[in-house]
Protein backbone atom coordinates (compact mmCIF):
# COMPACT_ATOMS: atom_id res chain seq x y z
CA UNK A 1 0.00 0.00 0.00
CA UNK A 2 2.85 2.40 0.88
CA UNK A 3 4.46 1.95 -2.52
CA UNK A 4 1.17 2.29 -4.45
CA UNK A 5 0.10 5.51 -2.70
CA UNK A 6 3.58 6.97 -2.92
CA UNK A 7 3.84 6.08 -6.62
CA UNK A 8 0.62 7.97 -7.39
CA UNK A 9 1.79 10.90 -5.24
CA UNK A 10 5.20 10.94 -6.91
CA UNK A 11 3.69 10.96 -10.40
CA UNK A 12 1.49 13.91 -9.41
CA UNK A 13 4.43 15.70 -7.78
CA UNK A 14 6.55 15.13 -10.89
CA UNK A 15 3.83 16.62 -13.07
CA UNK A 16 3.12 19.53 -10.70
CA UNK A 17 6.79 20.45 -10.35
CA UNK A 18 7.36 20.15 -14.10
CA UNK A 19 4.33 22.31 -14.91
CA UNK A 20 5.49 25.02 -12.52
CA UNK A 21 9.02 24.83 -13.89
CA UNK A 22 7.60 25.42 -17.35
CA UNK A 23 5.65 28.45 -16.16
CA UNK A 24 8.70 29.91 -14.42
CA UNK A 25 10.83 29.11 -17.48
CA UNK A 26 8.52 31.16 -19.72
CA UNK A 27 8.85 34.13 -17.38
CA UNK A 28 12.62 33.72 -17.01
CA UNK A 29 13.42 32.94 -20.62
CA UNK A 30 11.44 35.54 -22.51
CA UNK A 31 8.35 37.09 -20.94
CA UNK A 32 10.08 39.47 -18.51
CA UNK A 33 12.70 40.29 -21.14
CA UNK A 34 9.96 41.07 -23.66
CA UNK A 35 8.09 43.22 -21.12
CA UNK A 36 11.33 45.11 -20.48
CA UNK A 37 11.67 46.00 -24.17
CA UNK A 38 8.32 47.70 -24.47
CA UNK A 39 7.22 50.99 -22.91
CA UNK A 40 7.55 50.91 -19.12
CA UNK A 41 3.85 51.61 -18.72
CA UNK A 42 3.02 48.56 -20.86
CA UNK A 43 5.55 46.29 -19.15
CA UNK A 44 4.35 47.24 -15.68
CA UNK A 45 0.71 46.86 -16.71
CA UNK A 46 1.37 43.46 -18.30
CA UNK A 47 3.11 42.10 -15.22
CA UNK A 48 0.45 43.54 -12.93
CA UNK A 49 -2.18 41.77 -15.05
CA UNK A 50 -0.26 38.48 -14.80
CA UNK A 51 0.10 38.90 -11.03
CA UNK A 52 -3.65 39.39 -10.77
CA UNK A 53 -4.68 36.66 -13.20
CA UNK A 54 -2.39 34.00 -11.71
CA UNK A 55 -4.24 34.07 -8.40
CA UNK A 56 -6.85 31.60 -9.59
CA UNK A 57 -7.97 28.19 -8.31
CA UNK A 58 -6.06 26.25 -10.98
CA UNK A 59 -2.70 27.87 -10.28
CA UNK A 60 -3.16 27.99 -6.51
CA UNK A 61 -4.30 24.35 -6.49
CA UNK A 62 -1.20 23.35 -8.45
CA UNK A 63 1.21 25.50 -6.44
CA UNK A 64 -0.21 24.73 -2.97
CA UNK A 65 -1.14 21.14 -3.83
CA UNK A 66 2.43 20.43 -4.91
CA UNK A 67 3.67 22.02 -1.68
CA UNK A 68 1.34 19.90 0.45
CA UNK A 69 2.21 16.78 -1.54
CA UNK A 70 5.90 17.59 -1.13
CA UNK A 71 5.46 17.91 2.62
CA UNK A 72 3.66 14.55 2.66
CA UNK A 73 6.41 12.97 0.54
CA UNK A 74 9.04 14.37 2.90
CA UNK A 75 7.31 12.92 5.96
CA UNK A 76 6.71 9.59 4.22
CA UNK A 77 10.34 9.35 3.14
CA UNK A 78 11.62 10.11 6.65
CA UNK A 79 9.29 7.49 8.15
CA UNK A 80 10.37 4.93 5.53
CA UNK A 81 14.00 6.04 5.47
CA UNK A 82 15.32 2.61 4.53
CA UNK A 83 13.48 2.55 1.20
CA UNK A 84 15.56 3.13 -1.95
CA UNK A 85 13.25 5.97 -3.07
CA UNK A 86 13.43 7.89 0.22
CA UNK A 87 16.53 9.97 -0.56
CA UNK A 88 15.08 11.04 -3.89
CA UNK A 89 11.75 11.91 -2.27
CA UNK A 90 13.49 14.02 0.36
CA UNK A 91 15.59 15.78 -2.27
CA UNK A 92 12.53 16.53 -4.42
CA UNK A 93 10.54 17.75 -1.45
CA UNK A 94 13.29 20.03 -0.18
CA UNK A 95 13.96 21.43 -3.65
CA UNK A 96 10.27 22.24 -4.12
CA UNK A 97 9.54 23.48 -0.61
CA UNK A 98 12.67 25.61 -0.24
CA UNK A 99 13.46 26.53 -3.84
CA UNK A 100 9.93 27.18 -5.02
CA UNK A 101 7.47 27.62 -2.17
CA UNK A 102 9.75 29.47 0.25
CA UNK A 103 11.45 31.57 -2.45
CA UNK A 104 8.07 32.55 -3.87
CA UNK A 105 6.73 33.58 -0.47
CA UNK A 106 9.87 35.34 0.70
CA UNK A 107 10.99 37.09 -2.49
CA UNK A 108 8.77 36.91 -5.57
CA UNK A 109 5.45 37.70 -3.87
CA UNK A 110 6.79 40.74 -1.99
CA UNK A 111 8.25 42.08 -5.25
CA UNK A 112 4.92 41.41 -6.97
CA UNK A 113 3.11 43.30 -4.21
CA UNK A 114 5.48 46.25 -4.58
CA UNK A 115 4.94 46.29 -8.34
CA UNK A 116 1.17 46.08 -7.91
CA UNK A 117 1.31 49.30 -5.88
CA UNK A 118 3.01 51.15 -8.77
CA UNK A 119 0.96 53.43 -11.00
CA UNK A 120 2.25 52.52 -14.45
CA UNK A 121 1.96 56.14 -15.64
CA UNK A 122 3.71 57.66 -12.63
CA UNK A 123 7.11 59.29 -13.32
CA UNK A 124 8.70 56.90 -10.78
CA UNK A 125 7.41 53.82 -12.64
CA UNK A 126 10.57 53.28 -14.77
CA UNK A 127 12.74 53.16 -11.65
CA UNK A 128 10.30 50.82 -9.87
CA UNK A 129 10.09 48.59 -12.96
CA UNK A 130 13.88 48.38 -13.25
CA UNK A 131 14.17 47.47 -9.55
CA UNK A 132 11.45 44.85 -9.97
CA UNK A 133 13.07 43.16 -12.96
CA UNK A 134 16.56 43.32 -11.42
CA UNK A 135 15.44 41.82 -8.11
CA UNK A 136 12.54 39.54 -9.09
CA UNK A 137 14.16 37.79 -12.04
CA UNK A 138 17.09 36.02 -10.24
CA UNK A 139 14.66 34.49 -7.76
CA UNK A 140 12.48 33.34 -10.64
CA UNK A 141 15.54 31.71 -12.26
CA UNK A 142 16.08 29.85 -8.98
CA UNK A 143 12.44 28.70 -8.92
CA UNK A 144 12.77 27.50 -12.51
CA UNK A 145 15.84 25.40 -11.71
CA UNK A 146 14.63 24.01 -8.39
CA UNK A 147 11.20 22.96 -9.66
CA UNK A 148 12.82 21.22 -12.64
CA UNK A 149 15.26 19.43 -10.32
CA UNK A 150 12.41 18.55 -7.95
CA UNK A 151 10.50 17.01 -10.87
CA UNK A 152 13.59 14.98 -11.81
CA UNK A 153 14.02 13.75 -8.22
CA UNK A 154 10.36 12.80 -7.97
CA UNK A 155 10.62 10.95 -11.28
CA UNK A 156 13.64 8.94 -10.09
CA UNK A 157 11.83 8.15 -6.82
CA UNK A 158 8.76 7.01 -8.77
CA UNK A 159 10.91 4.75 -10.92
CA UNK A 160 12.44 3.23 -7.79
CA UNK A 161 8.94 2.54 -6.42
CA UNK A 162 7.41 1.21 -9.60
CA UNK A 163 7.11 -2.56 -9.95
CA UNK A 164 9.68 -4.19 -12.22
Amino acid sequence: MFAHLNLITLVLLTLGSAMLSGLFFVLSNFAIDAFSKIRTESGVSAMQAINSAILNPWFLGLFLGTALGSLGALISAVVQWNHQASGWMIAGALLYLMGCFLVTAAFNVPWNNQLDAVNATDPSAPQAWKAYVTNWQPWNHLRTATTLLAAACYLVAALKLSPN
